[in-house]
């Protein structure tokens, strides 16, 4: 799996591509991710990549030219041109079954905005899938990006190491719950003891329990999740 990153900030990744998960993945040939600054591709002595808005307003938008022209340049550094996200708020919010879907994509250029914005002709020329990870405004889509990548190399071939892992997260097929809770030792702490039924031994009885409590659980701190209006569970919560 291949990420190309592009970004007036590549140096934010530095520490990031050096840590953890995505350090062993990296290691391993498992996953790729390189960054492209943004700015090689202006055309002027000042390196511009931005500009003030036509029609007045505040703020600076990041420039069509470049942007569109160092897109198309990093898409021919492989055979595959790869599928364009760009990060922005007015995009899909990021969900597991939209990482599901960028994960079937052997190679993902993330296209990082900054200031107020792209030039709208970058959406109309590059046709670029939108995401946004949260209603929320972000100083640049550098952290988006960086958690596009983590998302999306869990669902990687052996980079979790256990393959059945991801398919507990919350979020996960078939049942899209949140994941049931987690105890380790010691047994008791606090006077809050860890369930006997995860002590027993008995592996039916384990996964029914954490069946019942990933629903349970779903339904007090995410209802709408099994479409559930908030009355409703309310109503659940009272019983």
């Amino acid at each position: 799996m291949r990420f190309d990153v592009l970004t007036l900030f590549p140096e934010t990744f530095a520490g990031y591509l050096g840590q953890s998960l995505l350090k062993r993945a990296i290691e391993a040939g498992l996953v790729e991710v390189h960054t492209h600054d943004v700015r090689r591709w202006a055309r002027d002595k000042h390196h511009s990549v931005d500009d003030r808005p036509f029609g007045g307003g505040p703020g600076m938008v990041m420039k069509v030219d470049v942007v569109v022209e160092c897109v198309e340049e990093v898409q021919t550094y492989q055979a595959d041109p790869g599928h364009l996200v760009m990060l922005t708020p007015q995009g899909r919010r990021l969900d597991q079954p939209a990482v599901e879907r960028l994960a079937e994509h052997r190679r993902l250029l993330l296209l990082c905005g900054r200031y107020e914005g792209f030039d709208e002709r970058i959406r109309e020329i590059l046709r670029p899938e939108e995401i946004s990870i949260g209603d929320f405004v972000l100083n640049g889509g550098e952290v988006a990006a960086m958690a596009v990548i983590d998302a999306v190399i869990r669902l990687v071939p052996g980079v979790l190491g256990d393959e059945d892992s991801s398919g507990q997260d919350s979020f996960s097929p078939p049942g899209r719950l949140l994941e049931f809770a987690q105890y380790t030792r010691p047994r008791e702490y606090r006077g809050l003891k860890v369930p006997e039924v995860l002590l027993s031994g008995d592996h039916q009885a384990v996964a029914r329990w954490r069946e019942t409590n990933s629903l349970e659980r779903t339904r007090r701190r995410r209802a709408d999740l099994l479409g559930e209006s908030i009355d409703e569970k309310t109503q659940a919560n009272d019983h």
